[in-house]
């Protein structure tokens, strides 16, 4: 089948175009301690590209400007980033939500403990990554004793609050397909998860997403390599959903890359797909108003399929 996503917004007569922004995203770099098969910016060690200080004091600059109900750090692994625990500490109080994406191994490390107490002292809200209850899939999809180091820092935090029922200290669970197909149903998914891993571990979490895996990066190279994309690339377009459009993440989201430059979302930064087409760096944004075109790529399929990424 055709694979357009402009024409099929032409087709249904959508527009994608910004709305109020209300959250900040920023990409810290691609340095990771693993080198997952589904990574969209093909994170991993020895990735030279990490946010540096003089950016981040950038980035809260920029963050002051605009009133962001929600600050969302990523990376690679944020917490390799140097500074970031200045940077937490300056952001906190300019979002009633400040959310620090984690992989949960890095977290294991003891070196890491400090910016652990750093985030429970801030209440941070954490999203951590957590394809699978069963450790055969998730060690398949990220490494070899990933789940087990998952499992053991789940549970340290819960230990110290995260992700108890009635505790501020919100722990977010995120899981992506293994291979080459669409997410179950993402309350399905979350009920079977909550059951599973509070009757197994004793283990709970605030919220579980299922979102699928967009055809980028490492995750596009493996798709091609194994003689899936175009599959793919077809499953995601036939399940365009067009009532998800008005609650895509990108009308409401400004991403910033490790370098200060803007997009419209994370999957566009992997794209290479600026915010207008342009690169603008957040020293020179004066404004981020409602209207403007949304950046988009045959990749958006990912998003718009089924429940759609909101």
């Amino acid at each position: 089948m055709e694979i357009n996503f402009a024409k099929t917004l032409a087709e249904h007569h959508l527009h994608l175009q910004r709305g109020k922004t209300t959250t900040l995203q920023i990409n810290v770099g691609r340095l990771c301690n693993l080198a997952c098969r589904h990574c969209h910016v093909e994170a991993g060690p020895g990735r030279p590209e990490v946010m540096d200080r003089a950016t981040m004091a950038d980035v809260v600059l920029f963050a002051k400007r605009f009133p962001f109900q929600t600050i969302d750090i990523t990376g690679g692994a944020p917490e390799l980033a140097p500074g970031i625990d200045t940077l937490l500490r300056q952001l906190r109080p300019l979002a009633d939500r400040l959310i620090l994406r984690t992989n949960l191994v890095l977290l294991l490390d003891a070196r890491h403990a400090p910016l652990l107490e750093l985030c429970t002292e801030l209440q941070v809200g954490l999203t951590a990554s957590f394809p699978s209850t069963n450790a055969g899939q998730t060690d398949s999809q990220r490494g070899k004793g990933v789940w087990q180091d998952s499992i053991a820092m789940l549970k340290r935090l819960n230990a110290i609050g995260y992700g108890l029922p009635g505790s501020p200290l919100e722990l977010n669970l995120v899981a992506n397909p293994a291979g080459a197909f669409m997410p179950v149903a993402q309350c399905q998914a979350e009920k079977r998860f909550r059951m599973d891993m509070a009757r197994r571990w004793d283990i709970h979490f605030t919220h579980l997403f299922t979102f699928a895996n967009v055809p980028l990066g490492r995750f596009r190279r493996w798709l091609e390599s194994t003689g899936n994309l175009g599959q793919y690339r077809d499953r995601l377009a036939a399940g365009f959903n067009p009532s998800t459009i008005d609650g895509l993440m990108c009308r409401s989201l400004i991403s910033v890359s490790w370098d200060g430059y803007l997009y419209d979302c994370d999957f566009n930064q992997a794209a290479g797909l600026p915010c207008a087409g342009e690169k603008v760096h957040i020293t020179t944004i004066t404004d981020l108003p409602e209207g403007m075109p949304i950046a988009t790529g045959d990749h958006c399929y990912a998003c718009t399929a089924g429940a759609g990424f909101t």
